[in-house]
């Protein structure tokens, strides 16, 4: 299951972050996902609370934001959606393996929400 390690890899990025800014909690992380990025969301947030434990992300909240599949044909520059499994051939010229995967692969932390300003926010 690699949604423990990309559980994994957003806590501990959290949490080195939040000690960077001097935050001891974390509310909520938000997370950008695409839909051909092989993650399974119930997987994802089992995940994401055993990860937390122990750590300034326990009790946090995890928000996935799916990402759209977008694909563009190189040969006439048509932008479709390839849909899952994706299919990569032009609806528009059939035109080969001159396709571009624009979204869709995406995972990437969007925000953090602390649970109270951190120290390099306070004025």
């Amino acid at each position: 299951m690699h949604e423990m390690s990309i559980a994994v890899a957003v806590v501990e990025q959290v949490a080195r972050a939040a000690e960077e800014h001097g935050a001891s909690a974390v509310k909520t992380v938000a997370l950008d996902v695409g839909e051909l990025a092989g993650v399974v969301p119930n997987a994802l947030d089992f995940c994401f609370a055993l990860a937390c434990e122990g750590t300034a992300l326990a009790g946090s909240v995890l928000r996935t934001r799916t990402v759209p599949a977008r694909a563009r044909c190189a040969a006439c520059d048509v932008e479709w959606s390839p849909g899952i499994p994706p299919d990569l051939g032009c609806p528009q010229c059939a035109g080969g393996a001159r396709v571009a995967l624009l979204t869709g692969r995406e995972l990437h932390i969007r925000g953090v929400e602390w649970a109270e300003r951190p120290d390099s926010a306070r004025g």
